[in-house]
């Protein structure tokens, strides 16, 4: 097998047959493939006793052969170096054919994007003759990488002298395809709990998030419900689970439900229609903005300890323990029970 060779400890290598760095070929690797390929090696077999990927080996080969001499890698070593070098003029400036071809498209008030791909096609057989669209916006905007005329900047549809970015600082992206309506947004008489049938709801999950029961609050009764999900409690299997839940109650305890921005509730749009729900999301980070949900949680880790998995319960379970906590007297409710108030809502006027 073909090892390296120590170079002579009296000679010094010119800049060009320094290694660039340990990711990039040295010289003596570009020997040892100059070597196995003459001796016929396949080139995975190369890239396996250098340590190499194949790909690596095959662009290696691709790009620095000569049609006549064939692989060279002193020269390979040397383009290599030459292609590293830095800084290095924009492309634009560099080929004035290309620039001037780019700046009487943009004076045609050609997008960048545009420009890019029409270059294939009006020069087809001329690989120079190619710049993205996103160089071209870097010629634009960026002085250091100029080689555009500035006034071609007014050409752009946007009229812009600078980039804006897609986010500013700071501004949360939308967690939602359907657009949320926040909390601020819900009406008072939700707020200040003066009519029945709107809900708090959320997840507690078990261990490793692997199982997880939807709790859901009566926000004027203090009433429980407690919904079983399968080992998958994604956002349609929430969906379901929640429609399933909410379709036996009367319309008029169907007013609304308000829910943490958690991934679960992807699908609220339809979950709404399903319903004729409103869904109202917290702030992120503000879980007082579900009190009566998150209180009642706490209540349940009596039953569901946090760490254990959840998916061992089973619809009866979770009705057995929504049962004790709508049978316990509270103080909130002048010492009546949430199954009481509910009861009270229930009956025919």
């Amino acid at each position: 097998m073909t090892t390296f060779h120590s170079p002579d400890p009296g000679s010094r290598p010119s800049a060009a047959e320094k290694p660039i760095g340990p990711r990039f070929l040295s010289l003596q690797e570009r020997e040892l493939i100059r070597d196995l390929s003459a001796a016929g090696t396949s080139m995975r077999a190369i890239a396996q006793a250098m340590g190499r990927a194949p790909s690596t080996i095959s662009r290696e080969l691709g790009r620095n052969s000569d049609p006549r001499f064939g692989y060279l890698p002193h020269g390979a070593q040397r383009q290599a170096a030459a292609r590293r070098a830095r800084p290095k003029a924009a492309k634009l400036v560099a080929d004035p054919a290309l620039r001037q071809y780019v700046q009487d498209k943009l004076g045609l008030e050609w997008s960048p994007e545009q420009i890019s791909h029409r270059l294939v096609t009006d020069f087809p057989d001329d690989q120079e003759m190619r710049v993205s669209h996103e160089t071209i916006y870097q010629s634009l905007y960026l002085q250091a990488r100029g080689g555009l005329k500035r006034e071609i900047q007014a050409a752009l549809r946007s009229g812009r002298a600078r980039r804006r970015p897609r986010q500013e600082p700071g501004q949360r992206q939308p967690r939602f395809t359907d657009p949320m309506v926040m909390i601020s947004e819900r009406p008072p008489e939700i707020e200040d709990r003066a009519v029945p049938g709107h809900w708090e709801g959320d997840l507690i999950t078990g261990a490793l998030n692997q199982s997880a029961i939807a709790t859901l609050v009566e926000r004027t009764t203090r009433y429980v419900m407690l919904v079983h999900l399968t080992a998958d409690h994604g956002a349609e299997a929430v969906r379901d689970g929640l429609v399933a839940a909410m379709k036996d109650l009367p319309a008029h305890l169907r007013g609304s439900l308000t829910w943490d921005q958690g991934a679960e509730m992807a699908a609220h749009k339809s979950f709404s229609l399903a319903t004729d729900m409103d869904v109202y999301f917290c702030d992120p980070a503000s879980p007082w903005q579900r009190g009566s949900n998150e209180n009642t949680n706490g209540l349940l880790r009596q039953y569901f300890p946090k760490g254990t998995d959840l998916s061992v319960y089973g619809p009866e379970d979770l009705e057995l323990v929504a049962q004790k906590l709508n049978g316990r007297p509270r103080k909130t409710l002048g010492w009546e029970t949430p199954a009481e108030r509910l009861r009270d809502l229930l009956l025919p006027t």
